[in-house]
């Protein structure tokens, strides 16, 4: 396997562990029972999602401890998220904290999604037990990152326009067609005024 695949399998890992510290901290700052209640799902799907990538790293030979510059960059990257929402905590309403918490997860799962992606077009490009580890693991997990990523920018949407005063679908339509692809997530944004 090439050095650069290596760096994005132990980014992979450390995108997980720093999902569990953002979803942690963005149900400090969760106002709404329905987003807790999914946040509260996706936390503990992360933590199985950590499990599952240590697994598969040391399958594949590779010490999960092991630093790299990339690893470290996006661990600075997750901290930063956690800073920002603690930081609405500390300092904004609890409406402006759930909007900032909603932000961060979408940042977060931006990097995550992006990341299992590659770990599927990695497994098809890889032979043997290498192929067989990766594809097993994007198998189990591919479906919940599709839903972490947009139903959370569905919630942000909708509450930013609840903040704003403009009538705003909750939970949002993604939640409610139960989206896992982009094209899902654009029909459900475009339906949205029919659920109004």
């Amino acid at each position: 396997m090439k050095h650069d695949a290596k760096e994005l399998l132990y980014q992979w890992y450390e995108t997980e562990l720093g999902g569990v510290q953002i979803y942690t901290t963005a149900l400090k700052c969760v106002q709404n029972e329905d987003l807790k209640e999914e946040w509260g799902k996706y936390l503990e799907q992360t933590k199985h999602h950590v499990e599952i990538v240590q697994q598969s790293l040391t399958d594949l030979g590779m010490n999960p401890d092991e630093e790299t510059p990339g690893r470290a960059i996006v661990r600075h990257k997750g901290e930063s998220l956690v800073k920002a929402m603690e930081m609405a905590l500390a300092t904004a309403e609890p409406a402006a904290a759930e909007l900032v918490a909603a932000e961060c997860v979408i940042d977060g799962e931006t990097k995550d999604h992006q990341n299992w992606h590659l770990i599927g077009e990695l497994a098809k490009n890889e032979t043997g037990d290498t192929a067989k580890i990766l594809k097993a693991a994007f198998e189990e997990v591919e479906d919940e990152e599709d839903e972490h990523l947009y139903h959370t920018k569905g919630w942000c949407r909708e509450l930013w326009l609840d903040s704003m005063g403009i009538p705003a679908v909750l939970p949002p339509p993604e939640e409610e067609k139960k989206v896992k692809s982009a094209i899902g997530a654009a029909r459900a944004e475009h339906a949205r005024t029919d659920m109004l």
